[in-house]
């Protein structure tokens, strides 16, 4: 499980967060176009089917490339730990940090330690955990979860975290980004070198080898694996990768797509503990990696492509959805097309059945995924389960609710009704409209409302686009004379019958 209440974690989500976060997610789709560009359309296609075999290989295979990782990073002088859901992962780094006595941890930035709650089972056994990426610190500061895989603070605007840092650390700061990172990096150097514990994730990690390796920025990565004398990595067993010719490939695509760079500012590669001969580097180094419903991802031949999924997040920059409600509106920890295939898969459609409607299937997130994922394909996949049921599990659709959804069907196709609906709808929204916003509605319809405004019903596409040609506007006047002409004729029919009651 990622988050046990899926329906706890959604938060209500600003008016203008959107703006923000479009401004970010446009900006990284014009850096990718930029690298991609130089790279050369057909090479760059080339180099997604690469990835793409690679990761379907591996995930084929997933048995025989974990059993080869374990020995590997066994003979490397690491040790390995099997955790079959969240809570087992997370009691295994407890126990783990009870018997080296820590006190302090120190985590990169990791989307699987997100998925099993491992900050909140830390703090509450009482070792003091801090986040070290940026984007990961400064939500932690504010209470949130990540609202991006790759820039997790993205909902933020540069003042707003001015403001955070001044209530929260207790000192003036400005609303400039370079002065804010100035203050945050002088809190986290401080607890880099008196933590007991660093925490991490892993890209990537290589069977052939039993190597990690972890992609960051801002080189905290290579700080929270190095000084602690603990190095704790908690990763997923759909992160393996058979060799590094493989680590290769998806070196290659991961920073281009996700932040548009050729190559990210630190990679880092760690194989096992610190050895006698190196001077820096954990004495001990565990590895815990994460099932969590990943296995049972496998059984649909369709859905588990969703586990070659890299995470370089491009399929929330490109998705109108994602940037029109943000990523809390989901409620799980990954957002955006894949996690509107992921959680319903790692939580179940009992819990998450929502989120593969949550997707207009415009098929953009398709077409830019570095691994050609076939996100739409698998959504109507998952949409089918929780309506119809298959052999991964049983529909929670209920009957009511399929007749509905028929008849709603056979009404959009009808073009007198689907006309008529729309006049309705206009009367129905008006005790629930301010200032041309919906923002309040009745269940089930408060579903959206819950996160943000709606905008309210104004006219239907057909009226709109009837006054934009010509002949359209030629027909609407017609119209207009043939009701102004009724309404006469009505008019005068009533005048006549009131004269000859009055005779």
């Amino acid at each position: 499980m990622m988050r046990i209440d899926f329906r706890a974690n959604v938060q209500r989500v600003p008016p203008n967060m959107p703006p923000s976060v479009r401004k970010a997610t446009t900006r990284f789709l014009g850096t990718r176009a930029n690298v991609v560009n130089i790279f050369g359309d057909e090479r760059w296609q080339q180099l997604r089917q690469a990835g793409h075999d690679v990761r379907l290989h591996t995930i084929n295979h997933l048995d025989y490339y974990l059993t080869r990782l374990e020995e590997n990073v066994a003979s490397a002088g690491g040790i390995v730990h099997w955790a079959r859901d969240a809570e087992q992962a997370r009691q295994i780094v407890l126990a783990i940090a009870r018997e080296h006595n820590v006190k302090r941890a120190v985590k990169v930035k990791s989307m699987a330690t997100e998925e099993i709650g491992l900050n909140h089972a830390l703090i509450d056994a009482g070792i003091q955990t801090l986040e070290t990426d940026l984007g990961e610190y400064i939500v932690q500061l504010a209470g949130e979860g990540p609202s991006h895989i790759i820039v997790p603070a993205v909902h933020l605007t540069k003042e707003g975290i001015a403001d955070l840092f001044t209530q929260k650390l207790g000192v003036n700061a400005p609303p400039d980004p370079l002065e804010l990172c100035a203050i945050a990096r002088t809190k986290l150097r401080e607890e880099f070198m008196s933590a007991d514990l660093g925490i991490s994730g892993a890209n990537f990690l290589v069977a052939e080898t039993g190597t990690l390796v972890i992609v960051t920025n801002e080189g905290n990565g290579r700080m929270c694996t190095t000084l602690p004398p603990l190095h704790i990595a908690v990763v997923g067993i759909d992160k393996v990768v058979p060799d590094f010719e493989s680590v290769n490939v998806l070196l290659k695509l991961l920073p281009r797509s996700a932040t548009g760079q050729k190559i990210s500012t630190y990679t880092s590669f760690i194989t096992g503990p610190r050895r006698s001969t190196e001077e820096g580097g954990p004495q001990e180094f565990h590895l815990v990696l994460l099932d969590n419903g990943r296995t049972r991802v496998l059984r649909d031949p369709v859905a588990r492509e969703t586990l070659l999924c890299i995470r370089c997040g491009v399929c929330l920059n490109v998705c109108p959805v994602y940037n029109h409600v943000g990523g809390h509106a989901y409620g799980a920890v990954y957002s955006g097309p894949i996690g509107a295939i992921l959680a319903p898969q790692l939580l179940g459609v009992k819990i998450a059945g929502d989120l593969p409607f949550a997707s207009s299937l415009c098929g953009a997130c398709a077409d830019y995924c570095p691994v050609k994922i076939p996100i739409p394909k698998i959504l109507l996949r998952l949409r089918h389960r929780v309506v119809e049921g298959d052999h991964v599990q049983d529909a929670i659709t209920s009957a009511p609710m399929r007749a509905g959804a028929r008849a709603g069907s056979f009404a959009l196709s009808q073009s007198f009704l689907y006309a008529l609906g729309s006049q309705i709808v206009k009367i129905f929204q008006a005790p629930f409209q301010r200032a041309g916003w919906l923002t309040h509605l009745p269940p089930p319809a408060n579903r959206w409302t819950m996160t943000r405004p709606l905008p309210a019903f104004n006219a239907n596409f057909r009226a709109w686009f009837r006054k934009r040609t010509p002949a359209g506007r030629a027909r609407v006047q017609k119209r207009k004379l043939g009701i102004g002409l009724l309404f006469a004729g009505i008019a005068a029919l009533g005048a006549w019958w009131l004269a000859r009651r009055k005779k």
